[in-house]
Order: C-alpha cells, then sequence, then structure tokens
C-alpha cells in the first residue's frame, strides 16, 4: 500500500465532526501526523482518539479562528511541538440561514470571522513556514452556496464561501513560486450534522436537485482533499474543484 502522506505534518480545523472528522481519519490512515483543531476540544479529542485506537497519529488541540491572537498561539504550539507544517485543510466553518431582512452586523460577522477572516489569517501565519521550506499544500473548504447564491443557506454563508475561493486564486498565485499548492474542494450536499440540521423539506428539495441522486458521504469528500493535499496533484494550483454529483456543471 502507498502511503502518501507518510510523516507529514497537517493542520485539519473543524475536525471534531463531519467532513473535516472523516478527513483527518484519513489522513491519519495515509500516515499523516494530524493537528486535530476545533473549537470543541472535547469534539477534536474525540476525533484523536478514535484515530488512536487505530494506530494513527493524531494531537487534538482547540483552536478559535475568530481570535487572531489564538490563530497566533495556535501556530507557535504546533512548531514547538513538530518543528514544520507541511499541510493545512482550512474546513471549519459557521452554517447560517438567517433570512436577507433579517440578518444583523452580529450574524454576519460571526460566520464571516470563521468562514472567510479566519481561513486566511489562519494561512497567513502558516505560510512563512511554508515558505522557509520551499513545500505546502493548502486546501480549502467552499460551497455551492458560494456558486449559486444560497439556496438553503443565508447570504453571509454563502458571501464567505464565496471569498474563500478568492482567496484560494489569490493565495494560490502569491505562493506558486515557493513551491506552495493552493486549491479549493467546493462540496454540495453532504451527510453532516449541519446537513441534517435542515428542515426534511430543505433536505429532500436538495437531494432530488443532485443527478447522482443522493448526497455525498464525508468520506467522499476526505478523498478530494486527500488528492490534492497530496504529491499526486503535485502540478495543481489555484484549482476550484467541484465534489458536487453533478448538481452544478460549469
Amino acid at each position: 500500500m502507498v502511503v502518501r502522506l507518510k510523516d507529514k505534518v497537517s493542520i485539519i480545523t473543524g475536525a471534531a465532526k463531519g467532513i473535516g472528522k472523516e478527513t483527518a481519519l484519513i489522513f491519519g490512515e495515509e500516515g499523516s501526523n494530524v493537528i486535530v483543531t476545533d473549537i470543541d476540544l472535547d469534539g477534536a479529542s474525540e476525533t484523536a482518539s478514535l484515530m488512536h485506537d487505530k494506530g494513527y497519529n493524531a494531537t487534538p488541540m482547540q483552536l478559535d479562528l475568530s481570535k487572531l491572537d489564538n490563530i497566533k498561539e495556535f501556530v507557535k504550539r504546533v512548531l514547538s511541538e513538530f518543528s514544520r507544517i507541511d499541510i493545512l485543510i482550512n474546513n471549519a466553518g459557521l452554517f447560517s440561514n438567517v433570512p436577507i431582512l433579517e440578518m444583523t452586523e452580529n450574524e454576519w460577522d460571526k460566520v464571516m470571522n470563521v468562514n472567510l477572516k479566519g481561513t486566511f489569517f489562519l494561512s497567513k501565519e502558516i505560510l512563512p513556514i511554508m515558505i522557509q521550506k520551499k513545500y505546502g499544500k493548502i486546501v480549502n473548504i467552499s460551497s455551492l452556496a458560494a456558486k449559486r447564491g444560497g439556496v438553503t443557506s443565508g447570504i453571509n454563508y454563502a458571501s464567505s464561501k464565496a471569498g474563500v475561493i478568492s482567496v484560494t486564486k489569490c493565495l494560490a498565485k502569491f505562493s506558486a513560486p515557493f513551491g506552495i499548492n493552493v486549491n479549493a474542494v467546493v462540496p454540495s450536499f453532504c451527510d453532516t450534522p449541519m446537513f441534517r440540521g435542515l428542515p426534511p423539506e430543505k433536505q429532500d428539495s436538495a437531494i432530488k436537485s443532485i443527478p447522482l441522486g443522493r448526497i455525498a458521504r464525508p468520506d467522499e469528500l476526505g478523498k478530494a482533499i486527500l488528492f490534492l493535499a497530496s504529491d499526486d496533484a503535485s502540478y495543481i494550483t489555484g484549482e476550484i474543484l467541484d465534489v458536487n454529483g453533478g448538481v452544478l456543471m460549469d
């Protein structure tokens, strides 16, 4: 068996559940030393414990992406314990379905601070480490809502995820001369707590819109993320990869 991430130090945000949790398990199986992060430390610890049971390398750490000081301290801690960072998966995100005319500044900022601001500033903090090594992989997680507007999601969520696509392209252009690949995965509907939290009628409507006739499994997203984070994708950067069951073809 080819182990694609052997000894690579990977950070996965939002890894307490859903896509982040499944990606952490996949990365562990591929030989990575995985920093399992989440604002929910208990949830991150549960993911890490599950990985340990399988013989994988995992370290749980709490991370609040809405606080820049917390981001800086987190990166310092990772460096002190592992000496390097090879891979960053910006998966953490807050969902919102507040109607446009009911949107408040607080609700707008709460989502933007994690989904967009947090994604950028964590990447910015880690980039100098990757530049020094002339190696690094960053994979950001956007959303179908970024491309077609919020259907089951709010304007703040859709806008934040559209911003993630722009951040991905800007970082990719900046980082390419240093041997760093920056890409994004754009899921549609996936079997996660976020999706299951939607009203049943919205779940049914979403499933009917998908040509493949079903929502994605978290591991299907995890495998796409793995590909972009591995050296199999060494000549791919600035790519916005749709993993959506055919619901949007462009």
